[in-house]
C-alpha cells in the first residue's frame, strides 16, 4: 500500500472514542483530530464530554454523547450519532474504563461486577456494535485499550486483571471472525501513564511502579495516543489481532 504523505494520515475518516472526555480517550481524540478525523466522544459525563468536544473544534470537529458502554443501546446510539453527524464509521477505540481496587479478601461482589461490566462488556459492546456495521462498508479499525495488568496481573486487581486480559481474548477472536470482512481489531496495552488516576497514587506506591520500568519514567497519555493513531490508521493495514504493549519496557 503508498501512502501520501501530504495527506492526514485519519483525513475524511469518522472515529468514536469512549470515555474520551478526559485522559488517555481525551489524547487520542486531539490526536486523531489534528490528523484530519471527525471525531464522537462517548463519556458517562454528558457535559464534559461537550466540553472536550467543544475544546476540540466544535460540531465541524466533535460531538460529545453520554454513552453507558454497558448498556448496548447507548452503543447503539453512540454509533449512529457518529453516522448521523458525519455520515460514515471508520474507527472505534473502545478506552472507557473504571477502577474499584481491592483484595479478593475485602473486594465486594458489586466491585467485581462493575468492573467486568465497564471494561469486557463495554468492550464487547463497542466492538461488535463497530462491527456489525463496518462489514457493511467491508473496512474499518477497531482498537481495545487493555492493560499490562492483563498481561501479569496485579495485586488488588483480580477485577481489573482480569477484565484486561479479557479484553485480549475478546480482540483477538474478533479479529479472526472481521478480518475477510475487511475489518481490523487490534489491542494496546498501557503501562504506568501519568494521568489524574495514576496521579492520585500514594507516592510510595508510584515510586515502587516507577522503579521497575527500565525507560525509568511513566508515559504520557499522549505515547498511547500515538500507537492508537498507528493502529487507527492504514499504517498498520497488515496487522490485526495484535497487542502493543506500551509500557517503557516494564514487565517485558
Amino acid at each position: 500500500m503508498e501512502f501520501d504523505v501530504t495527506r492526514p494520515l485519519l483525513a475524511d475518516k469518522t472515529a468514536v472514542i469512549t470515555g474520551a472526555a478526559q485522559g488517555i480517550g481525551y489524547a487520542i481524540a486531539e490526536l486523531f483530530v489534528s490528523e484530519g478525523a471527525r471525531v464522537v466522544i462517548g463519556d458517562l459525563d454528558a457535559d464534559l464530554a461537550a466540553v472536550a468536544a467543544e475544546k476540540l473544534g466544535g460540531q465541524a470537529a466533535a460531538v460529545g454523547v453520554r454513552c453507558d458502554v454497558t448498556q448496548s443501546g447507548d452503543v447503539d446510539a453512540l454509533l449512529s450519532a457518529a453516522i448521523d453527524a458525519f455520515g460514515t464509521l471508520d474507527v472505534v477505540v473502545n478506552n472507557a474504563g473504571i477502577t474499584r481496587d481491592a483484595t479478593m479478601r475485602t473486594m465486594t461482589e458489586d466491585q467485581f461486577d462493575q468492573v467486568i461490566a465497564v471494561h469486557l462488556k463495554g468492550t464487547w459492546n463497542g466492538t461488535r456494535k463497530a462491527a456489525a456495521i463496518m462489514r457493511e462498508a467491508e473496512a474499518g479499525a477497531i482498537v481495545n485499550v487493555s492493560s499490562i495488568s492483563g498481561k501479569v496481573g496485579m495485586a488488588g486487581q483480580t477485577n481489573y486483571s482480569a477484565a484486561k486480559a479479557g479484553i485480549v481474548g475478546m480482540t483477538k477472536a474478533a479479529a479472526k471472525e472481521m478480518a475477510h470482512h475487511g475489518v481490523r481489531v487490534n489491542a494496546i496495552q498501557p503501562g504506568l501513564i501519568r494521568t489524574a488516576m495514576t496521579e492520585a497514587m500514594p507516592e510510595r506506591i508510584f515510586a515502587e511502579k516507577l522503579a521497575g520500568i527500565p525507560m525509568q519514567r511513566a508515559g504520557e497519555p499522549s505515547e498511547i495516543a500515538s500507537v492508537a493513531l498507528f493502529l487507527a490508521s492504514d499504517l498498520s493495514s497488515y496487522m490485526t489481532g495484535t497487542v502493543l504493549e506500551v509500557t517503557g519496557g516494564r514487565f517485558m
